[in-house]
């Protein structure tokens, strides 16, 4: 499977693919591309690398028996995974679309203060920043080991980092 590097610093490698069409095979894909960006990046042997996952638990990355921060987010036509060798790590990437429902959505899962900066934005600005938003968000819970629930203002000890994605996507690693 065919990957690009989107980001890289620190200890951590962030690769995308064009994902298939079904989410069955754009996970598939993906894992066979951490698989071959890591053993390209570390300069070690493919079969020393594996990705590990259970029902309803995030997945995770095992190089040579050593287990290193691994997030992995899709969305329609583009899948990202983010390798951290020193630590956690969460990513989230997501299509930059009109959500009719704007306002409950960033009430209940955003909390008040992006929800109120998303009201002063234009109609025209509202999506993207919207989405980056989310993708903030879900990048901070995966960091923090949590599913998506509604807003709780706990405060996570990581930093965020806009990922240079091609729009119509945007993408935050939280690490």
């Amino acid at each position: 499977m065919a990957f690009s590097i989107v980001w890289s610093a620190d200890g951590v490698l962030v690769i995308a693919i064009a994902a298939p069409p079904s989410r069955p095979e754009a996970r598939t894909a993906l894992r066979s591309a951490v698989r071959q960006a890591a053993a390209q990046w570390l300069s070690i042997d493919i079969d020393s690398i594996s990705v590990e996952s259970s029902p309803g638990q995030a997945p995770s990355l095992l190089l040579a028996g050593d287990t290193v921060g691994l997030s992995i987010s899709h969305d329609e036509g583009l899948s990202l995974a983010a390798i951290h060798l020193h630590g956690k790590v969460g990513l989230d990437v997501m299509r930059v679309v009109q959500i009719p429902d704007w306002e409950i959505v960033a009430r209940d899962y955003l909390g008040p203060s992006v929800a109120a900066s998303l009201a002063a934005c234009s109609a025209i600005e509202r999506p993207l920043a919207l989405a980056q938003a989310w993708t903030a968000r879900e990048a901070t819970l995966k960091y923090a080991g949590l599913q998506l629930a509604e807003w709780s203002d706990a405060i996570f000890d990581c930093r965020l980092q806009t990922l240079p994605v091609a729009l119509p996507y945007v993408a935050t690693l939280a690490c």
